[in-house]
């Protein structure tokens, strides 16, 4: 097979969608895909967020479509993939960054303090989404002999975090289970990796650090890269593992996280 140097076509022809890309690194990764050649649906819970993001790749004049719906709710599953029809590549992202943590939904707080009512919705989000998603757009792929499925984790799945076990566990549930899918859809031309995030200045975290840059130098030391991630560094790798290019990759997890916690 020729290599691929041309990004801007690097998945043209591809279908993909992409889960809670109404902001942050999902918002990201449907931008660099779309502008890869795939047309890709906007997944978000809120239908202006997705709208919004369809609309800034529609600008650039590549092709977007925006489409609402809980990755945590199976019906609403089964209703986006009505939807949606088949699609080339999913991309699980809703639930990628701690955003319980910021809504209310969940404490900041030791495994101990915490309740058991604070941990399904997190589990659900994070893990349950994914299983959703991914059953539901699976069979399509297997019929067609091609498919990628990418799902965003944690570092604090990989290393440990304290605050953040619940999440954590989650989040290396949901690794697991990409590791055992590959291993079942590999010969069917279905690939399935994680890439691993570090802490992202989105949000309310970048609120937070922006009226405390005290805060932020304390954050960036067990980076050897010296910063915390941007939305869009994981994009070019999320591209790249959707890819024709990615065939003979599968079952892994990539940490995109400034050297947080490198891979073994």
């Amino acid at each position: 097979m020729p290599m691929i140097r041309d990004w801007s076509n690097f998945i043209g022809g591809r279908t993909a969608i992409v889960t809670g890309a109404g902001a942050g690194v999902g918002r990201a990764i449907a931008i660099q895909m779309a502008r890869a050649g795939a047309t890709v649906w906007v997944n978000d819970l809120n239908l202006d967020r997705a709208e919004k993001v369809v609309g800034e790749i529609e600008v650039e004049g590549l092709a977007a479509r925006p489409i609402a719906g809980d990755v945590t709710e199976w019906e609403a599953v089964l209703e986006m993939r009505e939807a949606t029809g088949p699609v080339d590549v999913l991309v699980n992202n809703a639930g990628s960054g701690v955003r319980f943590f910021g809504e209310g939904k969940a404490r900041l707080v030791s495994f101990a303090e915490s309740k058991p009512d604070e941990w399904d919705p997190i589990m659900r989000v994070n893990l349950a989404g994914v299983m959703y998603m991914s059953h539901t757009y699976l069979p399509d792929m297997l019929e067609r002999q091609w498919g990628r499925i990418l799902t965003i984790i944690s570092d604090a799945g990989r290393k440990g975090e304290r605050t953040q076990v619940v999440y954590g566990a989650a989040k290396a549930a949901a690794a697991g289970f990409t590791r055992g899918l590959a291993v079942e859809v590999g010969r069917s031309g279905v690939t399935a990796n994680c890439i691993s995030l570090g802490s992202i200045r989105h949000g309310d975290m970048a609120r937070a650090l922006d009226a405390n840059p005290e805060r932020e130098h304390t954050l960036i030391r067990p980076y050897p890269v010296g910063r915390l991630g941007r939305v869009d560094d994981p994009a070019p790798l999320a591209v790249l593992l959707c890819s024709d290019a990615a065939e003979w990759i599968t079952g892994q997890v990539y940490p995109v996280d400034g050297g947080y916690a490198p891979a073994l």
